[in-house]
């Protein structure tokens, strides 16, 4: 394989070909379902599947099987196949991974920019979905298609694109489950829904958060009443809910209270936290909007890095029963309701995580109050298996081949569901997830941002591992991972 022939093919197809796709695909509002109930009557998933599956068809790649799949009740979902380009890797292939919905709009876009609206400034492509995960179906087949160019070999490949990862995959294995004959036995997977430290050297993902959370709701009263009249007599359902958080988190320093929701680091991971502060210093930081003044929670960077990818974490991401200030009287609310997102270890039973939340919380009500918990998520996260040399030299060599640096390896703070599925599914299986979701990129907030030249990178990184991929297989230094019948009905659910 030449690395820098897959470097101008990539950068060709991205700059004629993709980077217009993902313009069009960033116009299409093809909100999650959990963000539009409705999505079957807009019509924007079935219009952001269609960009997708015209543009798949149009590609020059012999044999690829280019199929919309749809499962009653069910968002679609996009499956690709490219066949091996010979029979020397036999049933061995490649499973590679991507979404399609997006995350809701967000408010706080600069002006000038905005979800649907998609712009470019420089080597960026703003919009909601471009990183986030609109260029995973044009990569995975600019990857294979680089390697066909120039007739290196590669095995079977087979593309998932879903539509409900933002809501948590909750259609995904019944997929899996229904297309597992056609899926076969893959002995790696490629996932390009993480993120990435810096944009200067590929980035791998070792662990992912699990998430539990939902709507914490404490109603004191049937209607509202005069402030002056019922405070000190009444109390505030504010503060009744403030005291039940507290159960949960300390709120002086954000550490999570609860034993039971907490995990030991491994070692390697430990190890991989150090290398991951002392390669971005403060940039483990230093890519947020702080406010001028604002700190972090620690100065201890290695802390920051773990405190991110392996502790819990308590936020608040929604409230009601709370009028704007504009029109906020005096009175004393009935109700105060919040939106609770607890990140969990990777290693944690998210299910028990959820049950242990709900009895926190809904046990001895203060002052009586009526105290309910909807509970929407309660999601195992994901570690890594230990990778095998093959991969692990594969993703080094290209990263120095189109970095011109060494790769880097850490955990991510949030949750991409398939992994955890996968890992069930495919008990065998390596996996390489990376991404493009950089600093300031700002997935899921306003300002969201592709960053094209890591984009090509990324694509240019597959490929390669593609490649060595077969040349694994064909040693023999690969093991099919056939399917686990059943294995994803987990019953508990997270999103990114």
């Amino acid at each position: 394989m030449d690395a820098s022939k897959i470097d101008r093919f990539v950068a060709g197809k991205w700059d004629e070909d993709i980077v217009p796709q993902l313009v069009e695909y960033i116009r299409i509002p093809n909100k999650s379902p959990m963000f539009d109930s409705q999505w079957v009557e807009h019509g924007h998933m079935d219009a952001a599947v269609a960009l997708m599956e015209r543009w798949a068809k149009a590609q020059a790649i012999p044999g690829l099987v280019v199929e919309v799949v749809r499962l009653e009740g069910r968002t679609p979902l996009i499956y690709l196949e490219v066949p091996a380009t010979g029979a020397d890797t036999g049933a061995d292939c490649v499973l590679l991974y991507g979404h399609l919905d997006k995350q809701p709009e967000m408010t706080g876009w600069d002006d000038g920019l905005g979800p649907w609206q998609p712009v470019l400034k420089g080597d960026r492509l703003y919009g909601r979905g471009g990183a986030d995960d609109g260029y995973a179906i044009f990569g995975s087949l600019a990857a294979i298609q680089a390697l066909q160019d120039q007739g290196a070999p590669h095995a079977r490949c087979v593309i998932l694109i879903e539509a409900c990862e933002e809501s948590g995959s909750y259609d995904l294995p019944a997929y899996v489950d229904h297309l597992a004959d056609r899926i076969g036995q893959p002995s790696l997977v490629v996932c390009l829904d993480s993120g990435c430290g810096n944009y200067d050297q590929l980035w791998c993902t070792t662990s992912l958060r699990g998430l539990a959370g939902g709507n914490l709701t404490v109603k004191v009263l049937e209607e509202g009443v005069h402030s002056g009249d019922a405070s000190g007599i009444v109390p505030s359902s504010f503060r009744l809910l403030r005291q039940l958080l507290s159960r949960i988190e300390d709120e002086a320093s954000g550490r999570i209270l609860l034993e039971g929701l907490q995990a030991d680091v491994p070692a390697d991971r430990l190890a991989q936290a150090r290398k991951v502060a002392d390669v971005l210093g403060d940039a483990v930081f230093d890519k947020f909007p702080f406010l001028p003044g604002m700190t972090p929670m620690t100065d201890d960077l290695t802390e920051l890095v773990l405190n991110r990818t392996w502790r819990p974490a308590l936020s608040v991401t929604g409230v009601d029963g709370i009028p704007p200030l504009a029109s906020a009287g005096n009175v004393l609310r009935p109700h105060t309701a919040v939106k609770l997102s607890l990140r969990l270890p990777p290693t944690l039973d998210g299910k028990r995580a959820g049950e242990l939340l709900k009895e926190t919380l809904l046990r001895d009500p203060p002052n009586g109050a009526q105290v309910t918990l909807e509970l929407e998520k309660a999601s195992a996260g994901w570690n890594a298996p230990a990778m095998a040399p093959w991969l692990e030299q594969a993703i080094d060599a290209a990263s120095h081949e189109f970095f011109g640096a060494p790769a880097m390896y850490m955990g991510e703070g949030g949750s991409i569901p398939f992994m955890g599925m996968l890992g069930e599914k495919f008990p065998g299986a390596q996996f390489m997830i990376t991404g493009v979701l950089g600093p300031h990129s700002n997935a899921h907030g306003p300002n969201e941002f592709l960053h094209i030249p890591m984009g090509k990178k990324v694509t240019a990184s597959v490929a390669r591992v593609i490649a060595e991929h077969h040349a694994a297989s064909v040693r023999g230094e690969t093991t099919g991972a056939a399917i686990v019948a059943g294995a994803t009905e987990r019953g508990d659910h997270g999103c990114c």
